[in-house]
């Protein structure tokens, strides 16, 4: 169905959406230095118009110092405006301590994801819990550390969300351990209605990555395991992990006009987890490693769900040009004149601003033509 030019046209419009020398800087980090971003959210277009974008302040240093004390994943925000290219303005901030949930503390937080709905807004939550491994493996567990799962709060404004109503939607999988931490949600309205709720797993061990996915269907408040391993480990670059971060909805324009639905969906991944040493007469490149990703696209028939591919076998396709080269947590929002898009860019002082770039609909048309 989906041939070598059709995947072409793909990776030619994720490569001008994620165009890394035409980002702005759209959120600061607190600091410009190592282990400093603001990033891991989503965009999406309020009823108004404006453009909504969230995620979490993290910064360097560790959380291990008393629940709620610690740096790392410390601050949730939302930002508003009323464009693409306009200043974005913090509307709403919620702490570690402010997201303890059932009881249970937060020690880090971490992606975050909003969704519009027929009556109002949700905001899924990841965060650190401070909770034990199962008893059979508790000796995997650093101490200070907690388990990854996922919360989920709603109100009818994005500025009246609050901790008030949070519950928690994916606790971690004590029966499932090799997929024990829960985190890192995105969200896809699905053309029946039903919602698609993707998130990140990772081993009790924190060995590798990959995505899973559950589906919420039109007018439940349930959600339904779709798949535990939704885009497999890649050959070459992308061995380490497998972490979906979003899917486009390709417009059904051009070469794909006459196509059933077809979805492009971007990923995080690297070499390994942890910085290799090079050798000196290799191949010198960026190769990613834990928090310091690079990135590629899968594709996928939304009636083949969830079945995607990886059109980036042999090498990435999203590489900062400045620090570590990290380029990570793409998100995408449709728009009347165009496409959104914003990602975490390592920079010169290896710090990740969130950063953006807006397509216009005429360059959309042209590259699908």
């Amino acid at each position: 169905m989906l041939n070598s030019d059709h995947h072409g046209k793909l990776r030619e419009l994720a490569s001008a959406l994620v165009d890394q020398q035409r980002a702005r800087v759209l959120v600061e980090p607190q600091d410009r230095s190592t282990g400093f971003w603001f990033g891991g959210g989503n965009i999406v277009v309020d009823a108004d118009g404006s453009i909504l974008i969230c995620g979490r302040y993290r910064n360097y240093g560790d959380s291990r110092t008393g629940v709620g004390a610690g740096e790392r994943g410390l601050e949730l925000a939302v930002f508003r405006g009323s464009s693409p290219d306009s200043e974005f303005e913090k509307i709403l901030s919620f702490t570690k301590n402010d997201l303890a949930c059932n009881g249970v503390g937060v020690v880090s937080i971490e992606g975050v994801a909003l969704h519009r709905t027929n009556d109002g807004i949700e905001l899924f939550i990841s965060t650190e819990k401070d909770t034990t491994y199962p008893d059979r493996i508790s000796g995997f567990q650093k101490a200070g550390t907690g388990v990854w799962s996922i919360d989920r709060i709603h109100a009818d404004r994005v500025e009246d969300l609050s901790p008030a109503n949070i519950e928690e939607i994916i606790p971690n999988q004590a029966n499932a351990i090799e997929r024990l931490h829960c985190k890192d949600p995105w969200v896809a309205d699905l053309a029946n209605g039903d919602l698609m709720l993707g998130y990140c797993t990772h081993p009790f061990s924190w060995s590798s990555s990959g995505t899973g996915a559950k589906i919420r269907k039109a007018g439940s408040h349930t959600y339904e395991d779709l798949t535990f391993d939704m885009l497999r480990r890649g050959p070459v670059w992308d061995i380490a992990a497998a972490r979906v971060t979003e899917r486009l909805a390709i417009p059904k324009i051009g070469a794909f006009s006459d196509l059933p639905d077809v979805s492009l969906y971007f990923y995080d991944s690297a070499e390994c987890l942890r910085q290799l040493d090079e050798n000196p007469g290799a191949v010198s490149r960026p190769r990613g490693w834990s928090c310091e990703e690079i990135g590629g696209v899968a594709v996928g028939l939304d009636s083949e769900l969830p079945a995607i591919e990886s059109i980036t076998v042999e090498e990435p396709l999203f590489i900062s040009p400045y620090g570590t080269g990290c380029s990570r947590y793409v998100a995408t929002a449709i728009t009347e004149d165009g496409i959104f898009a914003n990602w975490q860019q390592s920079q010169k002082d290896f710090s990740q601003p969130l950063v953006g770039n807006f397509l216009p609909k005429s360059e959309v048309e042209k590259i699908l033509a």
